[in-house]
């Protein structure tokens, strides 16, 4: 190539395209459950969390507009996968509480992620694997504040 930024110019369309190829291939392992990426990843944020969280956490932590969960959040409780929960100290505040229903489905989340994981990496040795962590972990660093 004669573009002297390549392979720089590459890397965030090819980073994108990956990203959409790998949920695009975990939404159709869930598919069968009738879970896309916008309903399970919320339950596995909530499943992998310490305590229970808030709504506004999960926003956060999701990177999303709190409308947003809040529409989500109704068809997760709908389907019996969550529970809201008034705290205790402020009743106007509710936590958001996994079922066992949640959980099963956060096993089947997992089970077909690593079906595109082991997919997606094999023929992979654990130093590529390695360095495309510590890459990938960099450019996370990198763009988190959205500064260029």
């Amino acid at each position: 190539m004669n573009n002297p930024n390549y392979p720089k110019s590459g890397f965030g369309p090819l980073l994108a395209q990956a990203a959409r190829q790998w949920r695009r291939a975990v939404d159709l392992g869930l598919q069968p459950f009738g879970l896309t990426e916008a309903t399970w990843l919320p339950l596995v944020h909530l499943a992998r969390a310490p305590e229970p969280l808030r709504q506004k956490q999960l926003a956060e932590g999701l990177m999303l507009d709190g409308s947003a969960v809040v529409r989500l959040l109704d068809c997760l409780q709908k389907n019996g996968l969550i529970d809201r929960r008034e705290e205790a100290e402020d009743r106007r505040a509710k936590t958001i509480v996994i079922t066992d229903a949640g959980r099963v489905m956060v096993e089947k989340v997992e089970t077909a992620a690593a079906n595109v994981r082991g997919h997606a990496l094999s023929g992979l040795s654990d130093e590529d694997i390695t360095t495309t962590l510590r890459v990938l972990s960099h450019v996370a660093r990198q763009t988190k504040t959205g500064a260029a």
